[in-house]
């Protein structure tokens, strides 16, 4: 995938300068999220790994400068596994830091392939520099962002369609598609918007383009910008009822403490003030915001509560890890991280289906982690339970816990049924970093691809409430504690997306990549 001559905007020609070059391109795009939400960091960051793809001359390149990109974008992005992995999870320094270093490496290993896999299709299949640039690289690029939020249970993290989500000073252009695509659609229009800029700017790196061609594509990028605008009008969903007073509890409790035996007294009496000052119908608390298993807590905190609820007519929410005693001869007990309901509606439980890797379980062949790592309930296991919302405070709401709401394909499963989106984390494990604005990102999205409010109740932050616009429109600021009172609207309807996923657009990266083979270059290259 290499074209003779020089683009009309330049880039360094030696290939160690443009391995750095690609590694602060990844790095500067991490300011295109949260919770600096400079979008055009994004598309720019892009153009730069597009434009070194382009001019790649090998297939080791290619790869080489991915990895470069993902690196720099990784390290820069989620390093804050280091804390939960030495300041929580008590790993020596240096190990934990190779760990992070190992995991950022094996994350770069996506945008790394996707640049194989181009320059491989482009070489064998003889494409055009059009066909190369807008076909097989935005669609190679966007199926192993998809392939990084799928394998080893997934890490959706920092997908570049984030980038479009409400919050920068600047509006987002292609916010509008959430509803019909999802984040990967996005992240494949942006892709190829990219693409069509680094075709108009390559010069006489490729065969001069038509001057028809050119309008075409400068009205193509007119026409993906303006689509996104024009979609942010469509109203996807309709009131269901009165709005809902709703609490969402922030409890602030250090992780260092937060399952110390001596601290179980204080943090239960910290979250029943929370529980009995609040008068709204819904009272969320966070992801096990009780420090123990559900049989050890106190009974008469749990009638307490209870009762404050009922007299009410509200109900609470609450997270807790349960023991399920399991198996007849030889019973054993299974560990799920919960979230149930009590007060006035019929007591409810959902338990967390898609459990994180190493966090909450450990994957064959890396038992020998435990070794070096002290985190409590680091064995829950999931179970199978019907994918439908909680009858609660006189709606349906669908409950997500901590790394659920990450995968917009899995919240739809109980769409378009629920009213409301309830997500309940403890982001404490990676203290004062970027993990929790970025997760609070990521639920603006599930917010714009269901037409749903999503409420956030966490143990420091980030505790907010974003209606369907994916507009955060309270949060409590981090490490404090406190409760947020917010009034909710739930609603009814349905999406494209809530209807179909992911797979109308992995259905697309499909066809344009087998469709390849149709692009073949038959005739001179002039003019393609």
């Amino acid at each position: 995938m290499t074209f003779q001559g020089k683009p009309a905007v330049s880039l360094p020609s030696g290939f160690l300068l443009q391995l750095c070059l690609a590694l602060a391109a990844g790095a500067v795009g991490v300011l295109a999220f949260a919770p600096l939400y400079f979008w055009p960091l994004a598309p720019v960051s892009l153009w730069v790994l597009f434009s070194l793809w382009y001019r790649s001359a090998t297939t080791w390149r290619a790869f080489a400068l991915g990895f470069a990109w993902g690196l720099g974008l990784f390290t820069a992005g989620v390093s804050w596994i280091y804390v939960s992995l030495h300041v929580y999870g008590n790993m020596p320094a240096l190990l934990a830091g190779v760990a992070t270093l190992l995991f950022c490496a094996y994350l770069a290993l996506y945008p790394a392939l996707a640049g194989a896999l181009t320059r491989t299709l482009v070489v064998r299949l003889g494409l055009s520099a059009t066909s190369a640039l807008l076909v097989v690289m935005p669609a190679s690029f966007v199926a192993f962002e998809y392939l990084r939020g799928w394998v080893v249970s997934g890490f959706p993290w920092l997908s570049i369609g984030y980038s479009q989500t409400p919050g920068g000073m600047i509006p987002a252009p292609l916010t509008g598609y959430a509803a019909i695509t999802g984040v990967y659609g996005i992240s494949w229009l942006l892709a190829i918007a990219v693409a069509l800029v680094v075709r108009l700017t390559c010069g006489a790196a490729a065969p001069p383009l038509p001057k028809a061609q050119r309008i075409a594509m400068i009205a193509l990028l007119v026409l993906i910008a303006a689509g996104g605008s024009a979609l942010q009008q469509i109203v996807w969903s309709d009131p269901s009822g009165k709005p809902l007073s709703v609490a969402l509890l922030q409890g602030n409790i250090e992780q260092d403490l937060k399952w110390r035996d001596d601290q179980r007294t204080p943090t239960l009496a910290n979250y029943h003030q929370l529980i009995t000052a609040s008068q709204a119908k819904l009272i969320v608390l966070p992801e096990t915001a009780l420090p123990d298993l559900l049989d050890r807590i106190p009974g008469e905190f749990l009638e307490s509560i209870r009762g404050h609820a009922r007299k009410g007519g509200a109900d609470i929410l609450l997270g807790v890890p349960i023991a399920d005693q399991v198996g007849g001869a030889t019973p054993h007990f299974r560990y799920a991280n919960s979230a149930i309901s009590m007060g006035a509606s019929t007591p409810q439980r959902y338990d967390k289906q898609h459990l994180v890797a190493f966090g909450e379980f450990v994957p064959p062949l890396f038992a020998w982690v435990y070794r070096w790592l002290q985190i409590p309930l680091a064995d829950f296991n999931s179970r199978a339970v019907d994918s439908r919302p909680m009858h609660i405070a006189g709606h349906r709401i669908a409950i997500n816990i901590c790394y659920e709401d990450t995968f917009g394909r899995e919240i739809a499963l109980q769409l378009p049924e629920a009213e409301l989106l309830v997500n309940i984390s403890n982001m404490a494990w990676f203290g004062a970093s970027l993990a929790p604005d970025q997760h609070a990102q990521m639920s603006q999205m599930r917010a714009l691809e269901s037409a749903r409010w999503m409420l956030r109740a966490t143990n420091t932050g980030a505790t907010a409430a974003i209606d369907e616009k994916g507009v955060i429109v309270r949060a409590m600021p981090a490490f404090t504690r406190g409760t947020l009172e917010v009034t909710a609207q739930p609603l009814t309807g349905a999406t494209p997306y809530s209807r179909w996923r992911d797979t109308p657009v992995l259905v697309c990266l499909a066809i344009s990549l087998l469709s390849a083979a149709l692009l073949r270059r038959r005739t001179s290259p002039a003019g393609r």
